[in-house]
This record gives C-alpha cells, structure tokens and sequence, in this order.
C-alpha cells in the first residue's frame, strides 16, 4: 500500500526586518498541521522559506551600508534570524527555500521564457501608482484615499517599461474556480476576490521592472528583473524540484500539487487570482486548497513592521516557554479570524488552560499515583471489558446514552462517561484539524481534560484511600482511567506541543506503542503497571503582575539592546563669522562647592573660583549624571559672559560646557574637565 501524501506550506516571508508575533503565527499553524499528518501516517512534505528580491530590500541595503545579499543573509541567517526562530519555536520544516538560491533563479528564468514563448507575457509600459513596501502597482480607480488599498500607505508615480502577464486572460477560470470550487478557504474570502477584484475586470499583471537591479534577470533582456510574482508564488514549486536539478523530478511529481498553503489574508488576491493563473498559463495541477488566515492585531489595528508596532516572539518564548507560546496562538485565536492579541490574554491562557486544567490533571494523578501506589499501579487494574466494548461502539459511530437515573449514582457510569468521551474524541479532533481549525481540535481536547478533572471531584480519591482493604482496587482503576485520558489528550496534543508532551509521556509511562494515532481512540492501551513519575510542574501558574513587570522589563533591554552603541549628534552646516565666535568668553573655574536644588531632580548648584576673587554661581542640569559631592575641587569650562537667567528662583552666571551623545538609545553627558594644574580665570581660545 502506497503512503498518503501531504504537502503544506507557508508563505515565504520577506526579510526587510526580523520577523514578529504574526509571521510565528503562521508558521507554528503550519507547523502543528505538519506533524498531524506525520501523526497519521502521510509522508509530509513542510515547506518555508523567504523572498528576498525587491526595490525596498535593495533600498533597506544600501540605508544599511551593505549589498542586498548581506543584508538578506544577515536577516535569514544572522543571530536570532529566520532560521534561528524557527528553530526556537520548534519548527519541524523539511525544506527551506530562499528565493536567491541558484536553483531556484536559474528556475524562475526558464518558467519566465516559457510563457513568454507562449505568448502570456508581453512587452508593454507601465504608467500608474506604485506602493513600495508592498511592491504592488495599481491603478488610480483602485486607491483608497489616494493611498494603497493593501496596506493604506501613500503611493508613487511611476512609469517604465516592463513585461506583462495576460492576467485578463485567465480571468473567467479564475473566477469558476472560486466560486464552484474550495479551493481558496474560508469560504468568506470568495466573495471579496470575486466583487473587488474579478468583477471589476482583472487587468494585465506587470511581472518585470527596470528602475532596480535587485531581482532575477530576465535572461533575454537584461536590463529587466523578475517582478516579485513570478519569483516568489513559483518557490512552492522550484522547492520541489520543478525546472531544475537540485532536487529529483520525483519530489515534484510525487507532493505537486500542494494540499494546502497557508497564508496571510494580506496576499489572498496573489495566491487566489494571481497564482492559479500563472499555472493555468504554464499547463500546471493547482493546488487544492489556499487558506486565508485573519491578523493577530495589537491595540486594534494589525501588526506592522513598518509601524512599529510588533511583538517579540523571542522575548515571549524566553518569558513563557515555546511550547506555552504555541499552544496559546493556536488556542486563542480562530485560525480563519482576526485576533486581538496581549501578553494579559497569553497569561491568562497560560494559567487557566495549561496551569489548572492540563496541569492540575497531570501533578494530581501522578502524586495520587506516587502517594498510594508507591508509582505502579496493581496488575488488573486497568480497562474492563465493558469498557473496551463501549469505547469501540463509540469508534464505530454508535450513539450511545450515559445519563444518571435517580439521586444515587453507580461510579461505573462516571467511569463510562470518562471512556465515551475519550473514544470520542480523536474523530472530533481529525474533522477540526482536516478542515483547518486547530483551535477548535485544542477545544474538544480540552472538553476531556475537564471533564477527567471532574472525574477526580467525581470519584473523590483522598477519600477512597482512607480504606485501602475496601477501595484500594477501585482507586486503582480510578488512577488507571485518569492516567489513561491523560494519555489521550497528550497524543493529540503532540502536534502543537510536542517537547512537553515528551515530557507528561514520560511521567506517566507511556511507551512508543501507546503514543500513535491508531491508539488514540483505544481504550485500554496504557500497561497497567506503567512506572508513574512525579515529575517537574510542567505549566506553573504566573503571577499575572510579576509576569507583566518582567516582560516589560526584557523588551525595554532588548530595545536597549538594538540601540546603537554611540550615537552623535550631526555637526551643524551653518557657518558662524570669526567675530561672533570670539564674543563668547570662554573661562577656567574651579568648583568651590556644589548641591543639588531642592524641588529639583536635574539641577546642581555650583559656586566657582572663575578668577576675579568674587564667587560665581552656575546652576546646571547635570544631576543625572553626577552626584554634587563628586564635583568640588575639579576644573571645568564655562562661559562667563551670558546675561544672567532665573532657574528655580536662583540666578545663574553663564554656562557650564559639557559633551553629549546618545548611548544604546539614552542620552549620556560629561562636563567638560580640565588639568587641575590650569589656573581659574585662565581664558581658553
């Protein structure tokens, strides 16, 4: 029997900046689908990668001082990069692809020729608006505000001669394939291609520029470069091979086409409209599905490099745990929606989701099982065989009813309860994560999780310890059940956290066998006797306050941190005459004394020997940078001519000279000293 195929990708990612909380999103949704079609069996196919050609990456470059090759390799490849954070968040891709790979330009050429050769590109001239930072043209019916109808930023003129794809061709096809198809996700996003951009009349797409050189060259005419299109939707199919030799032909043929590429909403209309074009053009499979996932939006508005406004996933897998940080995106957040985003939410998630449900469940029945069963439970103590029949019934489709009749209740039937919710679960949890909803598979999980933390209050175990001659083999049975919900639950959790779930395998002692899909609606898999650890909290409660404090803290030192080392202000331009300078009277002083104002946290009050044996007064902004104490008796510089000025009611005789510059973002002052040995008075020139 041949394995089934599975073939998923993210969007490639551009490297003008590192990446945020929104990129990690996406990839981690990837990610946790991956390894569900590795769970079941697929031979998978993951792919991520960047793309890294374009006008503003060459003007990020060379704002830099650098090549555009060395400034995408430092953003892809440098510390704390793009593969750097995916192999914190724990990203289990197979292939990476970055769009300056040979392989991949010496594809984009050939794939460019062909439909060129094919009459789909033509020569023409581009005369519109253009939108830098999402390399996008568009006409001037299509601008909202004059602006962008994208991103909202402001556009430019332009016009140059470039290359053509005959979009408009494709047009009808296009819009049948959204409309009678599934191929783009969620369903929402159809009605919005099809009104603003199909019905209105799809125009020719210009695929080349000439006013940079930083793209793929167009073989046969030079001087254009490869408009991002081209260059970046093809990676999914160059990665695997596709007009070119760095990897076999079989790759191609055996995960085109893909099944599903996640994407952000923001390049939907490239992925829907654009995409499948250019590979009706080339005569190509097209994907199955595109999915169109919503922002994480920060104070209601969507996550920006260009604004700012973006969260470190660095700083909140450091603070919370990687694992903590995976379960809550996909937790959170309705994988097709938009989300609002806040470290209280990921907190807030953590304690009540990980700490008390998935938590307590995991450290109450092992320290149970450690207290009362020294770690091992008895032999016989496992599943019954009206058990395993119920749990199979379920399997099968069967409706089965499980409501208390009456005031008493038969512990049997929390324990069947228990067991048709858990064989349940796994066929809940597949149609969720086949439809692409790993938020509501997390839901259905966690409906188990508590209700085996029910089952504890249920069953009252502390109570049935307190005769083991009586109730020892019914709490053994209990603890059993408990473990093996508990066993469940982490199978299914694996895809999202998988390092923890290594973890709760090992403290309640399930092996490989017990730990696959095919047993994840068994009842009954885990040895009764399984060695049960007490082991580390996996999830410890946060304090919400102290959480916050020190995150606040960590991204105030990680700004600091991206600071420059030194920064100085710009020499002034503006030439000032020989005579204006020499007015200024620039003097020796000696400090007599000094103290600080009162009421004042900036200024220090000076008494100076400036040589004409009367004392001068000098008031100074400098306390931040030294304590009064520490100035009596040094030499300084000043100007003694300025007209006297009031500060906090005290006057003040000219001016102290210092030197500024800025240092990891905050500013830094010395005073100007001077060799003790220099008399007061003396002039400088």
């Amino acid at each position: 029997m041949n394995q089934k195929k599975f073939y998923i990708t993210t969007p490639i990612y551009y490297p003008s900046d590192k990446l945020h909380i929104g990129h990690t999103y996406c990839t981690v949704a990837t990610d946790a689908m991956a390894r569900y079609k590795r769970l079941q069996g697929y031979n998978v196919k993951f792919l991520t990668g960047t793309d890294e050609h374009g006008q503003k990456i060459e003007l990020k470059a060379k704002e830099a001082g650098v090549t555009p090759q060395q400034f995408v390799d430092n953003i892809v490849e440098g510390p704390k990069g793009v593969k750097d954070l995916w192999k914190l968040m724990n990203i289990s891709y197979d292939r990476f692809i970055r769009t300056t790979d040979d392989y991949h330009v010496a594809a984009i050429q050939k794939i460019f020729k062909k439909m060129y050769e094919k009459g789909d590109i033509y020569k023409g001239k581009y005369v519109g608006k253009y939108c830098t930072p999402c390399e996008s043209f568009w006409t001037e019916s299509q601008l909202v505000n004059g602006c962008c109808p994208d991103c909202g930023r402001p556009v430019v003129d332009a016009e140059e001669e470039a290359y053509f794809f005959r979009l408009s061709k494709y047009a009808d096809r296009v819009r049948d394939l959204l409309v009678n198809t599934d191929f783009l996700l969620p369903r929402s996003r159809v009605n919005e291609m099809v009104h603003n951009f199909i019905d209105p009349g799809l125009e020719d797409l210009c695929v080349s520029r000439t006013s940079f050189k930083w793209g793929i060259p167009v073989d046969f005419d030079p001087k254009h470069v490869v408009y991002v299109w081209i260059d970046a939707l093809f990676n999914y199919t160059t990665a695997l091979g596709f007009m070119n030799d760095k990897y076999p032909d079989s790759d191609y043929e055996t995960f085109w086409p893909a099944d599903v590429h996640f994407i952000g909403k923001e390049i939907v209309r490239f992925h829907s409209i654009i995409w499948p074009a250019m590979l009706m053009s080339m005569d190509m499979p097209l994907p199955k599905h595109v999915y169109g996932h919503g922002w994480l939006l920060l104070d209601g508005g969507k996550m920006s490099k260009s604004k700012g406004n973006v969260v470190d996933p660095y700083l909140l897998a450091e603070q919370f745990g990687v694992d903590a940080l995976r379960f809550f995106l996909m937790r959170t957040f309705p994988f097709g929606s938009d989300g609002n985003f806040s470290n209280e939410l990921l907190i807030q998630t953590i304690n009540t989701d990980l700490a008390n449900d998935l938590g307590n469940l995991l450290s109450r029945t092992t320290a149970m099982v450690s207290k009362y069963f020294g770690g091992s439970l008895p032999a016989g103590c496992g599943a019954t065989e009206d058990e395993k029949q119920l749990a199979a019934m379920v399997r099968m489709g069967s409706s089965v009813e499980l409501a208390a009749s009456g005031d008493t209740v038969d512990p049997v039937l929390y324990d069947a309860q228990l067991v048709a919710q858990a064989a349940g679960l796994k066929k809940a949890y597949a149609h969720e994560m086949d439809t692409f909803a790993p938020h509501n598979a997390l839901s259905e999980t966690f409906k188990l999780i508590q209700r085996a933390n029910k089952y504890i209050d249920e069953n009252a175990p502390w109570a049935l310890a307190k005769d083991m001659e009586a109730n020892g083999a019914r709490l053994a049975h209990v603890l059993y059940n408990l473990l093996e919900a508990t066993r469940i639950c982490g199978i299914l959790l694996t895809p999202f956290m998988p390092e923890s779930m290594e973890k709760l395998f090992a403290q309640i002692g399930v092996g490989a066998e017990a730990r696959t899909w095919e047993s994840a609606d068994l009842w009954g898999e885990l040895p009764e006797t399984a060695a049960v650890v007490k082991g580390e909290n996996l999830f410890p409660r946060l304090d919400l306050d102290k959480a916050l404090a020190e995150l606040e803290a960590a991204e105030a030192a990680a700004k600091k941190a991206e600071q420059p080392d030194v920064e100085v202000e710009p020499q002034l331009t503006e030439t000032v005459d020989f005579d204006t300078f020499c007015k200024s009277d620039f003097r020796v002083v000696k400090v007599k004394a000094c103290e600080a104002v009162k009421k004042s946290d900036k200024l220090l009050r000076f008494t100076l020997d400036d040589g004409t044996g009367t004392d001068r007064q000098i008031l100074s902004g400098v306390h931040k940078f030294y304590e009064p104490e520490d100035l009596v008796g040094k030499t300084l510089a000043a100007i003694v001519n300025l007209p006297p000025r009031k500060m906090m009611g005290l006057e003040s005789n000219g001016m102290l000279l210092s030197a500024v510059h800025t240092e990891k973002g905050e500013e830094k002052l010395n005073l100007i000293m001077l060799d003790d040995q220099i008399p007061a008075g003396s002039k400088l020139c």
